[in-house]
Parts: C-alpha cells; structure tokens; sequence
C-alpha cells in the first residue's frame, strides 16, 4: 500500500485503477488513502481522545499536587475515566 501511494504521488497525472493494480490493492481503499479519506490507527486514537495532551497534563498535574497534599482528586474530575 505504501509503494503504491508512494508511486501515486510521484505521478505527475496519477492513474488510481492502473497503480492499483501494478501493486496488487483494491482501488477503492487506495483511492481513499490518496484522498486521505482514511487514517492511520494512530490518527484515530488521537481523533478519540477525551482530552488533548495539553488538558490531559493540566489534569495530570493537578491530580499530582492534590496528592502532595494528602488530597484525592475530585470524583467529578475523574469520573469520565
């Protein structure tokens, strides 16, 4: 799938069904790759995120001072997770 896309990209008319086939892929799945219509595994999880990284240290920071002080969190804070 990679050399494919590689090869589509390279390509100065691109010809989704020929590079298709050159590599052995199914057009469709290859067209939605070039298209960037899917995501890799790694986009999703970070699309399902409940929090950026930026919240998610703000919370976890928050979390670690509270226990400095013999504090637990509160459960309305955590309660999502």
């Amino acid at each position: 799938m990679e050399l494919a896309l590689q090869d589509l990209r390279s390509s100065e008319s691109p010809n989704i069904s020929a590079i298709a086939r050159k590599y052995g892929v199914e057009r469709s799945t290859l067209s939605r790759h070039f298209n960037r219509k899917s995501t890799t595994i790694e986009e999703q999880h970070e699309n399902a995120r409940l929090l950026n990284k930026q919240q998610e240290s703000t919370v976890v920071e928050y979390i670690r001072r509270q226990c400095e002080y013999c504090l637990p969190p509160p459960p309305s804070l955590v309660a999502g997770f």
